[in-house]
């Protein structure tokens, strides 16, 4: 039955016993009252309801649809006290996608949260391009770069990310201190990752550098580095027990948190900010 607002007025008539008892329960006016009843008794094909001076009486057939139509509201309230309850607990999936290079800076916070909500099942997804907020591939973004300008985005910031160009011991022990970019060999990113602050300069400074290793896999380009094969731009709290070659300030990069406006203000979207935000701005 597709004619759910015919149900609903004749639902009212039944508990009112007059069209405008009816009207004034559902907010209406009486003949869009007497329009909705005839309408479904025409698509029924059978008298809902006995018209006389008094009001409207239920027919045996007004009963039966009466009898539906109780139960089937009563589900409807029944689902939707579920569906508010859910959006009240901080529990089930949520997807948290972010640049790449990050996980130990964000694993901490979401661990913590997650033993205080064992009900959480989170998704976090790595990559270069934008995930849609709007259409539900992500709850929750970590965004690089310039201020996301969407207007259904609620954008707050999340520290930076400081990158500054290291290498192994082993790769200074072999090449010595090299002080032009252009004595050195390089582990850099592919094309996913030239956009990035560093790689903008660097294209400026040194059009065609000599690489030893290009990948667009992080965990990659970071063994490239410890091993040896050439110098590479990290963030400082991946780059322990690396010597530092050079630093820029235009090379650091701000991050943002990036949340749907219908959502933003869930307990479940909350709790994950306010974990990440505790976690996020030491850096």
């Amino acid at each position: 039955m597709e004619d759910w607002d015919g149900i609903r007025t004749a639902l009212a008539v039944a508990r009112a016993g007059t069209v405008s008892g009816a009207a004034s329960a559902l907010g209406v006016h009486h003949a869009t009252v007497i329009r909705h009843i005839d309408a479904l008794e025409d698509k029924l094909g059978a008298k809902l309801f006995q018209r006389h001076p008094r009001g409207y009486t239920l027919t045996e057939a007004g009963r039966m649809l009466e009898e539906a139509g109780l139960a089937a509201d009563a589900r409807f309230a029944q689902l939707a006290a579920q569906i508010s309850g859910a959006a009240e607990r901080i529990e089930g999936e949520l997807t948290i996608t972010s640049v790449p290079g990050l996980v130990r800076r964000v694993m901490p916070a979401l661990t913590k949260l997650m033993e205080v909500h064992p009900g959480l099942r989170l998704r976090y997804v790595t990559d270069t391009r934008l995930f849609r907020l709007e259409t539900g591939e992500a709850h929750v973004a970590i965004r690089a770069g310039a201020r996301p300008e969407s207007p259904d985005y609620i954008v707050q910031s999340f520290g930076m990310v400081d990158s500054r160009l290291y290498a192994s011991p082993a790769y200074v022990q072999r090449h010595g201190a090299a002080t032009s970019l252009a004595d050195h060999l390089f582990v850099l990113p592919s094309d996913e990752g030239r956009n990035a602050p560093f790689m903008r300069w660097l294209a400026a400074e040194l059009p065609e550098p000599q690489c030893a290793l290009i990948s667009n896999d992080i965990l990659t380009l970071r063994a490239g580095v410890r091993e040896g094969l050439g110098v590479g731009f990290m963030a400082v709290d991946e780059a322990e027990g690396l010597i530092e070659i050079m630093t820029r300030d235009d090379w650091k990069s701000p991050l943002w948190l990036v949340t749907h406006v219908d959502l933003h203000r869930t307990p479940k979207i909350q709790s994950v900010l306010a974990a990440l935000k505790g976690e996020g701005q030491e850096n």
